[in-house]
């Protein structure tokens, strides 16, 4: 192989970035958040130290306060502007190296690039002199997988982090992409959505090497451009163009209201607002949730008054960015955590578990029905972006 595809992951980057302004903070247990004061936050990413104490992303924070105050874990409110600085950082330190080519960012902690190389050996140490660069400079952790593809390379990143061994880097060569295959599911393969997941399973594909060993027309004849574009990277035939894609980890909206509010049905119709403002958001930027979480709040200030503030999460059978579905779901958690007797001065609604909507249709019978709903979808958002937000919404 002539070029080799470099991928370049940093590792918990927003923890890592913390403990890199921080250095107090190394060996300690570090939670990144995007907090607020009721506690509605979601954790976005974590030290192994954290990891160890059984914490994962994804989780709310509410559910896990008890174990961040007993256990001193520091926790740090995302710091999006920080994150973007470090990150801009490393693409002008690999960039000053002139080892790598055509090198672009395709997230905040992700990049992509290719080696003028073929033996593995050399591209194991110009990987290292690069990995090295970034972590001496930045203080900011890195693995790196090099293959035949961005699909493998990426893959190959998979098995950087999964083995200790490996040292931060995994090359891998065509001899070994069979039984990396093997070892890789089929919804851990970049690109694959749990959509189309869903689709290739019912093909009886549970692997990445199951795909790569689907006959082509079948793929081509089954599936999606991108699907079959992963098909072939998969068999080492590079053929993605790469776009720059930084998915936001969670999207929230929260309001603190001039009037506090005492029924269920007066909070109705804030919470319907933000699920439409978070969900217009999610699909601006071509995105889908599985995660939606809702948090009520009275006024902390008035002590005069009874005192009460919830969350609650529910995961969504599949990723979606249909406002009614979403606002449906968001209704059932305020009739779940709703207590008559208060007055709430505050709510919000964050969208978690993102992930790139691919648009693949799950079967014949749903695909017509939810074509309707994302053409009806792109209809709202146009109306709202020409007359105003919330020209144009939904109701029951």
């Amino acid at each position: 192989m002539d070029t080799t595809y470099l991928h370049i992951d940093c590792n918990t980057f927003f923890a890592s970035c913390e403990v890199a302004t921080n250095p107090g903070l190394a060996g300690k247990p570090v939670v990144v958040a995007n907090d607020n004061e009721v506690g509605g936050g979601i954790i976005l990413a974590l030290t192994k130290e954290a990891k160890a104490l059984g914490l994962q992303r994804g989780q709310p924070l509410f559910q896990v306060r008890r174990i961040i105050e007993n256990n001193g874990v520091t926790l740090c409110k995302c710091d999006h502007n920080k994150y973007r600085r470090i990150s801009a950082q490393i693409m002008n330190l690999v960039k000053e190296q002139e080892v790598v080519l055509d090198f672009v960012q395709y997230s905040v902690d992700e990049f992509f690039g290719q080696l003028p190389l073929s033996d593995p050996d050399e591209i194991r140490h110009y990987t290292k002199m690069v990995k090295d660069h970034i972590t001496s400079n930045t203080g900011i952790p890195v693995s790196c997988g090099c293959s035949q593809s961005y699909t493998l390379a990426k893959t190959a990143t998979h098995f950087a982090k999964q083995y200790p061994a490996y040292h931060g880097i995994c090359v891998l060569p065509p001899d070994k992409r069979k039984r990396a295959l093997q070892l890789t599911k089929i919804n851990e393969v970049w690109g694959i959505g749990r959509q189309s997941v869903k689709q290739l399973m019912l093909q009886g594909v549970a692997t990445a090497a199951d795909f790569a060993g689907m006959e082509g027309q079948r793929v081509r004849s089954l599936f999606s451009t991108a699907l079959y574009n992963t098909y072939k990277e998969l068999n080492g035939i590079p053929s993605i163009t790469l776009r720059h894609r930084d998915l936001q980890q969670s999207i929230s909206q929260s309001h603190t209201f001039g009037v506090m509010l005492g029924t269920e049905q007066e909070l109705e119709a804030p919470i319907r607002g933000f699920v439409s403002h978070c969900a217009t958001r999610l699909r601006s930027q071509k995105g889908t949730c599985d995660i939606i979480t809702l948090f009520l709040s009275t006024n902390r200030h008035r002590q005069d008054l009874p005192q009460y503030s919830n969350s609650a999460f529910t995961r969504l059978p599949a990723g979606t960015n249909d406002t009614p579905l979403l606002t449906k779901a968001a209704l059932r958690l305020l009739h779940e955590i709703f207590r008559p007797g208060y007055l709430y001065k505050q709510a919000g609604v964050i969208l978690g578990g993102i992930e790139e909507d691919d648009g693949h249709q799950l079967d014949l019978f749903t695909a017509q029905h939810d074509e309707r709903r994302r053409k009806l979808m792109e209809i709202t958002d146009t109306i709202n972006k020409k007359y105003g937000t919330d020209s144009i919404g939904f109701i029951k």
